[in-house]
């Protein structure tokens, strides 16, 4: 348990860090917070026009989870941490983007932070959820939508690929949050006011996306 606390605060810190934020900045791009959605994720990058930036915030973003959760796997056990340790790191990750110290709490959405951390504890489950929300943006053209029809799928097939209760627990806590994230985006997605892929936001979409 010693060891369990500083490996899930460096998990957190390294979730926390804005891509989104350090990619425009670094490209001379105004502050994701300030248009849009005001959403620091690659989705609202995007919404930019500079899809470049938007690119460099998914893979960053992504890359996080993914490192978090290969490294943690690869030398944790020898530490002595377990698959239930394991599981609290990838859900810390996961929670530094959503909730991101460096934002004030203020954070991402938290899919390809989510899309990271899957492809971490499986490569065949990340690849499988990636597909869900490939199909269902390809068909529906939205973000949002994609993200939620990936997020449902996660659980059931975390468990039918790993077979560990404790991995499915940590994907359902984390799909919980994300699926809460995306509160407002479901409200449009019933009402049909929600923005598609690609499409600049309307003057009064100030929350969604």
């Amino acid at each position: 348990m010693t060891l369990i606390l500083p490996l899930l605060l460096a998990a957190y810190l390294i979730g926390s860090i804005p891509f989104a934020v350090v990619v425009t900045r670094m490209m001379g791009l105004a502050d994701p917070r300030s248009f849009g959605s005001g959403n620091p994720g690659a989705t609202n990058v995007l919404r930019s026009g500079n899809k470049l930036a938007a690119a460099l915030t998914l893979l960053g973003d992504a890359a996080k989870g993914w490192i978090v959760v290969w490294a943690s796997s690869t030398f944790g056990p020898g530490l002595g941490v377990d698959t239930a340790g394991l599981g609290m790191i990838a859900v810390a990750v996961f929670l530094g983007h959503v909730f991101s110290i460096f934002l004030k709490g203020k954070g991402g959405k938290g899919v390809a932070t989510a899309a990271g951390v899957l492809l971490g504890i499986s490569p065949a489950l990340g690849g499988l959820v990636l597909l869900v929300w490939l199909a269902t943006a390809v068909i529906s053209r939205y973000s949002s939508a994609a993200a939620v029809v990936a997020a449902v799928s996660a659980p059931a097939l975390t468990h039918w690929l790993t077979g560990s209760d404790n991995w499915t627990i940590s994907v359902t806590c984390m799909v919980i949050v994300l699926i809460w994230r995306h509160k407002t985006n479901i409200v449009r997605l019933l009402s049909g006011q929600e923005s598609r892929i690609g499409q600049k936001k309307k003057p009064d979409d100030s929350k969604a996306g």
